[in-house]
């Protein structure tokens, strides 16, 4: 997902405008009077805020031009339901409204299909869940949720789980200026057989290639199931180390099988 393009749905990003606060509530006063141009400057002078917001959905596949007219939609519900008379900043109001737009978009279109009935129970949760929050100031138990809701724990578990985004193998989790850390890069190998590719004669011999400290990351990657992190610890690097001296010595590997 490119998030950096100039022009998005026929916008030119570069050229959006930008409202002061004195500008935004006096085209508020006119919207709410039936000046519906009023509307359409409100719109266009916070589109940055609605690029602002599809930045977070990164790495997930989907087409930045559909994310931003989701993300419109829901600056467009914020604008028609703001009241000038909360005195908060439009902004704080908009954002959590575009934000939901967006995630309610990427549920729906989710190849992963949920029952309506548990999706209900996961959002009805949600909304108890920020409910208690302003009541009580902290984290509510999933016991006083489901007492809440008048049902059990183990249904509200098991719909808030259903409705979990999945996450790509090959999503970044750390970058430090190198090659990033995959989230694949920490799963660790746990079955240990025999039988894995590693133990085939051309790659033994490729092994014989490679110098101590590569065959001794590859041994205990895929010979002993470590993670990345695990393997820097034991041998004293770090893990971005790991990560670009075992990518180094797989390429170097399939030159010689």
């Amino acid at each position: 997902m490119v998030v950096n393009k100039v022009e998005i749905c026929g916008v030119n990003t570069a050229k959006l405008p930008v409202l002061t606060n004195e500008q935004m509530r006096s085209l508020f006063r006119a919207m709410r009077q039936g000046d519906a141009g009023a509307r359409e400057e409100l719109i266009k002078g916070n589109l940055r805020l609605v690029l602002s917001v599809i930045q977070r959905f990164t790495n997930r596949g989907e087409c930045v031009d559909d994310l931003f007219q989701v993300g419109c939609i829901g600056l467009m519900k914020a604008i028609d339901n703001f009241e000038l008379e909360q005195n908060v900043r439009f902004s704080t109001y908009a954002v959590p409204m575009i934000i939901g737009e967006i995630r309610r978009y990427l549920r729906d279109n989710n190849p992963i299909r949920i029952s309506r009935s548990l999706r209900d129970i996961a959002y009805k949760a949600l909304q108890v869940r920020d409910a208690l929050v302003s009541k009580y100031g902290r984290e509510p138990t999933i016991a006083e949720i489901a007492e809440e809701l008048k049902t059990n724990q183990e249904e509200i578990v098991f719909a808030l789980d259903a409705i979990q985004e999945p996450v790509s193998l090959f999503e970044p989790i750390y970058h430090d200026g190198g090659d990033p850390i995959l989230v694949m890069d920490q799963i660790g190998d746990e079955k240990n057989e025999d039988g894995t590719w590693l133990e085939g004669i051309a790659v033994r011999e490729a092994l014989t290639k490679l110098n101590e400290r590569e065959r001794t990351i590859l041994t205990l990657r895929f010979f002993d199931g470590k993670t990345q992190m695990e393997v820097a610890e034991e041998i004293g690097i770090s893990q971005a180390q790991v990560s670009r001296l075992e990518k180094a010595a797989l390429n170097h590997m399939r030159k010689h099988i």
